[in-house]
Formats: structure tokens, C-alpha cells, sequence
């Protein structure tokens, strides 16, 4: 008897970890876009595709377009597989970032695709705004063709750095050196917003080459979108919980393999990093000189 009932009360457990575990796949992510996004911009220039799992943003003569989270998120980590406007691109800015929707004191991660002429590399730029002060841009020509398929871009955001990623590589890595008197931005949760939009007054070899209406209107898609944080409003000690994934010491720090992975990139393929600018900063930005 008591070994039926074992075998009963044994195959009852496992039952549950099975339903459990479906259950968990389902609500698994990625999620699809209305889950978790709402349109902010143009609701006619943003397609849903295979259920909502992908979008195709639209940029013609009438209108770019744009989305943004439901919620603000303090910490954590957003990714997203992006596929960029093919061919002739230039004047065109895809953008996905992360921003506080604060006016003065602004805390923001960018990333912005700059279209291209058709040949030439897709440049990202990156942008760390904190505490209000921006101006921090590195550019990046991408050593792949971006419009050819799906890439995934993420950014990591915990309490020690923030680090930009493109297909698991790190491009961009700024440190938290409060301790050294550079802000970070910790204080203020960030929405996740992405835009298509005409900036041929610069995106494009400094506004050199202009956007060519006749190629559109153009499209980029989207698809796996994977947002893990804590959201705000919520649980008010999830921001400073250290057990989170994203704060785990794996995290805190680029390993070997992503450190090289990290120097191939800025020896290869970085074509600006305003540290090194010094028409624009005779004197050396402290976060440079402090180890960004």
C-alpha cells in the first residue's frame, strides 16, 4: 500500500512540474508587440506581422513613426531582433532607446542606425545621457549587412555599467564611476522607445548625403521583443534586489570572452568616440579618463 502510494503521490508531483513547466513555456519570452508596446507615432506607418509577433515600420514623404513601452522599466535588460532599411538608406535614422521621458534632468541609451548609401557600411551610433549631460557619442560601422536579416541589439542596465550589444558582442561599455564624480543613471526609470525617421541634416557623413525620396517609402522590421526589468510603478524593493539576474556577478563585468570580442570592436570597426575628439573637447570628458 505504501508503495502505491508513492508511485501515486510521485507521478502526481511530476504531473504538476509538467503543467508548470507548459505553463511557464507559454508565457515565455519573447512577447508579442502589443504585450508589452503601444504606438505613439503614426498608428497607418506600423504593420503588425504573423500575429504580432513582428512589426514593419514605414518612412514615406508623409510621416516617419514611432512605439514605446507600456511601462518604465529600473534596471534590467531589452533586446530586440531588428531587420534595417535595405539599399539605399541614406538621410534615415532607425532608432531604439531607452529614455526617462524626464525634460531637464534626462536620463537616455541610445542606439541609432544611420542609413547609408547603397555599398557603403551601416554606421550605429551610441549615446549615454545622465543625470541631464549628454554628448557622449561612439560610432560603429557594423561588420555585417544589417539589412540582410535579423540582428539582435540589446542593452544591460544594472548598478554597475551599461553595456550595448549587437548579436551577444558588446560595442559600448559605460561604467558606473560615481565614485569618481561621473553621474550614472540610476535614480529615474526609462521607458523603451524606437522611432523611423528623416534626419538628412546629419545622419548621413554629416548631413553630406541626402535622403532620396524616390527609393521610398522604407521599411524596417522588428520581431522578439524581450523586455526583463523591474517595472515601475511596482514592487519598490525589485530596483535594488542584488538576487535580480542582470545584478548577478556574471554580469557585473564583461567576461574574457566578451572583453575581446569588446577590444576587436573598437579596434576594427569604431570610426568616432567623442573621448577622442578634441575639437570638441580640448579637455578629455572625466568618464574617459576614468576608464569608461
Amino acid at each position: 500500500m505504501t508503495h502505491l502510494f508513492t508511485m501515486f503521490f510521485n507521478k502526481s508531483v511530476l504531473s504538476l512540474v509538467l503543467i508548470v513547466t507548459m505553463s511557464l513555456v507559454v508565457d515565455s519570452r519573447p512577447a508579442t508587440f502589443l504585450q508589452d508596446f503601444r504606438i505613439t507615432w503614426s498608428d497607418s506607418h506600423i504593420r503588425q506581422l504573423d500575429g504580432g509577433r513582428a512589426i514593419q515600420l514605414v518612412l514615406d514623404q508623409n510621416s516617419g513613426c514611432g512605439f514605446a513601452s507600456k511601462s518604465q522599466y529600473l534596471f534590467g535588460r531589452v533586446s530586440m531582433k531588428i531587420k534595417l532599411i535595405p539599399g539605399d538608406s541614406a538621410g534615415t535614422v532607425t532608432a531604439f532607446y531607452m529614455n526617462s521621458d524626464t525634460d531637464q534632468v534626462r536620463d537616455e541609451l541610445d542606439f541609432e542606425f544611420l542609413g547609408n548609401r547603397t555599398g557603403q557600411p551601416y554606421s550605429v551610433q551610441t549615446n549615454v545621457y545622465a543625470h541631464g549631460k549628454g554628448d557622449r557619442e561612439q560610432r560603429v560601422n557594423l561588420w555585417f549587412d544589417p539589412a540582410a536579416d535579423f540582428h539582435t541589439y540589446s542593452i544591460l542596465w544594472n548598478h554597475h555599467h551599461v553595456v550595448f550589444s549587437v548579436d551577444e558582442v558588446p560595442i559600448r561599455v559605460y561604467k558606473n564611476n560615481e565614485a569618481k564624480g561621473v553621474p550614472f543613471p540610476k535614480f529615474q526609470p526609462m521607458g523603451v522607445y524606437s522611432t523611423l525617421w528623416e534626419a538628412d541634416d546629419w545622419a548621413t557623413r554629416g548631413g553630406l548625403e541626402k535622403i532620396d525620396w524616390r527609393k521610398a517609402p522604407f521599411y524596417a522590421y522588428y520581431k522578439d521583443f524581450d523586455i526583463e526589468g523591474c517595472p515601475v510603478p511596482g514592487p519598490k524593493a525589485c530596483a535594488s534586489n542584488p538576487s535580480n539576474w542582470w545584478e548577478g556577478a556574471s554580469y557585473q563585468q564583461l567576461d574574457a570572452v566578451a572583453a575581446r570580442r569588446y577590444r576587436w570592436v573598437r579596434l576594427n570597426h569604431m570610426v568616432y568616440d567623442y573621448c577622442t575628439d578634441k575639437r570638441r573637447y580640448p579637455v578629455t570628458p572625466p568618464e574617459c579618463v576614468a576608464g569608461i
